[in-house]
């Protein structure tokens, strides 16, 4: 526990920490990255070269210097931390070099007369609080896993057992363990992190579950991202028969037991881990309101399936929306982005509902507006960053 002189001094950096978080955070990212490459792969260069890495780590941290009195009002952050780092293997032996390099970091960005060797000592003594209660609870999580049913710690060879193209963008791979033994299931909405080598080069990448697990194989679908290193590797190099090495399913954003109908609404390929929800509930008996946003028909990918599974389940609704008419792709149920009045006439006429929605930010935001101005209860309204979390305001 930290005692009340140094909470009271990291209290006392978040007016800067409001106004300079960000430079802090890429001076660190810097530091980190040139002194020890044995920590890149943990990290998307891509999310580096954008800003989201530095921002949703300036977030992260000046959300723990707020509530250093109260952490249990950080909320579901902690939660997400803990499940992105377990999906990726962060380990014990990680957290020293990152500690090292953020107390440089903020004694070299707020300037000496700031960071004074008090306020270093006192954000080291915080730091490596946080870093117990992490490498705690992903520790927890790492023996929970290893010795479940199916179950394994580290990195787990799989292979290859099937490629489909799913859409002009999309593609589905298909993993069964490599020892022929049974695998971990999972809760619809989890990710699973993937262990790749391109050009020589460890990167690590986390990907949503695309279906149950039930015929024993994992499934993630891929949209080819323009520059994506990982996307691309897998869309051309990555075939039926090769090996890859897989970490065990991991994070929070699942869905929840509930008798309340169901809204799952995605853009993109955001609509990945929307399909094992939508299978998951489709066991029960709750209505469901399938709503999909996608440029056009040809990237809008599994409309086949949700098609047929319509056909089978008279409690799935579902709704398409294109941003454009191509002349060429099959009919959708409106042209244009999702407002207002197509959102609401496509809700439950009574809005105590569960709502899921996941895809480009701009697109979450905009979501998160339209529900709660429709009625839906904002902590029935749930979203899911496939990059670095950041705010929806």
């Amino acid at each position: 526990m930290l005692n009340a002189s140094d909470r009271a001094i990291v209290k006392s950096t978040v007016p800067l920490l409001e106004s300079g978080g960000e430079a802090l955070t890429t001076h660190f990212y810097k530091k980190l990255l040139s002194r020890y490459p044995q920590v890149r792969p943990l990290f998307n260069q891509a999310h580096q070269a954008s800003g989201d890495q530095p921002r949703a780590l300036a977030n992260g941290v000046l959300m723990y210097a707020r509530h250093i009195d109260q952490l249990e009002q950080l909320g579901d952050l902690v939660a997400k931390i803990i499940n992105k780092h377990v999906a990726l293997q962060i380990l014990p032996e990680h957290y020293p070099l990152v500690g090292e390099c953020l107390l440089e970091a903020i004694r070299e960005v707020l300037g000496a007369e700031i960071a004074t060797d008090e306020v270093i000592n006192a954000w080291g003594n915080a730091y490596q609080q946080l870093a117990d209660i992490l490498i705690g609870a992903e520790e927890q999580i790492y023996e929970e896993k290893a010795l479940a049913p199916g179950g394994w710690r580290g990195a787990r060879e799989f292979t290859v057992v099937a490629k489909v193209a799913e859409s002009a963008e999309i593609t589905s791979f298909y993993f069964a363990p490599a020892d022929g033994q049974p695998i971990l299931d999972f809760t619809a909405g989890q990710y699973i992190g993937m262990q790749l080598f391109v050009d020589g080069e460890e990167i690590r990448r986390n990907y949503s579950l695309s279906a149950l697990a039930g015929n024993s194989q994992y499934r993630i679908s891929v949209k080819r991202e323009p520059g994506g290193r990982a996307s691309n590797y897998l869309h051309d190099k990555l075939n039926v028969g090769d090996s890859i090495h897989l970490f065990a399913p991991s994070g929070e954003f699942t869905l929840a037991h509930s008798d309340k109908p169901l809204v799952l609404i995605s853009g993109g390929v955001g609509i990945t881990p929307t399909l094992a929800m939508l299978q998951a509930a489709l066991d029960t008996q709750r209505p469901v309101h399938f709503i999909h946003c996608a440029r056009n028909g040809s990237v809008h990918a599994f409309r086949d399936w949700i098609e047929d599974l319509a056909g089978k389940h008279p409690q799935l609704k579902r709704f398409y929306l294109y941003s454009e008419d191509d002349g060429v792709s099959p009919a959708a149920h409106g042209v244009g982005l999702l407002d207002q009045a197509r959102l609401e006439q496509w809700l439950p006429e009574d809005r105590d509902v569960d709502a899921y929605f996941l895809g480009p930010k701009g697109f979450m935001a905009a979501v998160k507006r339209q529900l709660k101005a429709a009625g839906v209860p904002d902590k029935q309204a749930r979203y899911e960053f496939f990059g670095p979390a950041s705010a929806l305001e």
